[in-house]
C-alpha cells in the first residue's frame, strides 16, 4: 500500500469518529414589566458583534484572560442573528411597539432605528455571561437621536456547561432591550 492514501485513510477515519457538533439555543425568558418609549415602530438592525463571537462556537474565558473554543459546542443558531431576534422580541414585549428586525418588513415605515455594535460577549471566567458595547438611536420622525455604552452580565449557574451559558445569555439580552428602553428611545 502506498503511503500517502494509507495515511488519507487514516485521517478520514479519525475524523468520522469524533461525535457530532452539539448545538445550544438561548431558551425564551420573560421580559419583564412594561416600559413606555416615544415610537409605536421600531426598526433593529442586525446585531454587529466581536470576530469572535460571530463564529457558531461558543466562547469561553479562561483565568489566564484568554478566549477559546470547541468546535463541537455550538449556538443553534448564527450568533448575530440569534441575538438580534431576541432583542427585538424582548423590545416588542417590553414596550407594545411594533419592532421588526432589519429589513423591515411592514408597509407603515418605522420611526426609530436601534443600532447596537457589541465589542464583548463571553462567558467569563468569573462566572457571569457578559455583553457590552454601545447602541444607537436614529430617530426618522424629528425626534431625538441617542446613543450610550452599554455593559450587562448574567450568572451562569455553576457546573450548568454550556446550557447554562445559553441561559446566561438569554438573560443577558433581556436585560440588554431593558436597559436600551429605559433609557429612552
Amino acid at each position: 500500500m502506498r503511503p500517502l492514501p494509507f495515511a488519507l485513510a487514516v485521517i478520514c477515519l479519525l475524523a468520522a469518529c469524533g461525535g457530532p457538533a452539539v448545538r445550544y439555543a438561548a431558551p425564551p425568558v420573560p421580559s419583564g414589566s412594561r416600559i413606555g418609549i416615544s415610537v409605536s415602530r421600531l426598526e433593529v438592525r442586525e446585531v454587529s458583534l466581536p470576530a469572535y463571537a460571530q463564529t457558531e462556537e461558543i466562547w469561553q474565558e479562561f483565568a489566564d484572560g484568554s478566549l477559546r473554543s470547541e468546535s463541537d459546542t455550538l449556538w443553534a443558531d448564527d450568533p448575530s442573528r440569534g441575538v438580534t431576534l431576541e432583542l427585538s422580541q424582548h423590545l416588542s414585549a417590553l414596550t407594545g411597539a411594533r419592532v421588526a428586525a432589519e429589513p423591515w418588513p411592514f408597509e407603515d415605515l418605522p420611526q426609530a432605528r436601534l443600532d447596537v455594535r457589541v465589542s464583548e460577549m463571553v462567558a467569563g471566567a468569573d462566572g457571569r455571561f457578559r455583553l457590552a458595547g454601545q447602541y444607537y438611536v436614529a430617530s426618522y420622525g424629528g425626534g431625538r437621536d441617542r446613543s450610550g455604552d452599554f455593559r450587562v452580565s448574567a450568572p451562569i449557574v455553576p457546573d450548568s456547561g454550556s446550557p447554562g451559558i445559553a441561559a446566561a445569555r438569554a438573560a443577558a439580552v433581556r436585560d440588554l432591550a431593558r436597559l436600551i428602553a429605559s433609557r429612552g428611545i
